[in-house]
């Protein structure tokens, strides 16, 4: 069973439709700027839009697969292990992974607020980076604490 689509069709949420808006934009915006390349009518900051509009996509992309427990895996050498292994095991991965993101949260937090009031901004188009550092670090939150219920919760775990 496809652990992203499940039995039947789920309802697509909030996360979804930010993320393929995302992904939608950064198709739009390339596209536009290999024809404009062609015609000899450049798109200015398409780079910068593309680096912008990847951000949401990313980071809903990484809360869909977590909170979906479809995260690529090899299951070449936990295969083999008894169940009880094999669920200590998940669990380790599951701090880890709670571990990383809560370090990334802290970096993306600590980046904020050091550069809050910079007005640090794009180079062409001006699109200013703090909401972007914002929506980092609060989704590296969520991913940490996903991770931390992936880790405690009984039963199956990763």
């Amino acid at each position: 069973m496809d652990p992203v689509n499940g039995a039947g069709q789920r309802p697509r949420g909030l996360l979804f439709y930010a993320g393929s808006a995302g992904l939608l934009c950064v198709t739009f915006v390339e596209a536009a700027a290999v024809i404009g390349r062609h015609v000899g009518v450049p798109v200015m900051g398409a780079l910068e839009i593309v680096q912008a509009a990847i951000v949401p996509a990313a980071c809903a992309g990484m809360l869909i697969a977590t909170l979906r427990h479809a995260h690529a895996a090899v299951h070449m050498l936990t295969e083999r292990l008894p169940a009880r292994t094999r669920q200590w095991i998940g669990r380790v991965g599951a701090v880890l992974a709670a571990l990383l993101f809560a370090a990334l949260c802290g970096g993306g937090a600590w980046l904020a607020s050091e550069y809050w009031n910079s007005y640090e901004q794009s180079e062409v188009l001006h699109i200013p980076f703090r909401p972007l550092r914002a929506l980092v670090a609060v989704t590296s939150a969520a991913l940490a604490v996903a991770f931390v219920y992936v880790a405690w919760k009984p039963g199956k775990s990763a």
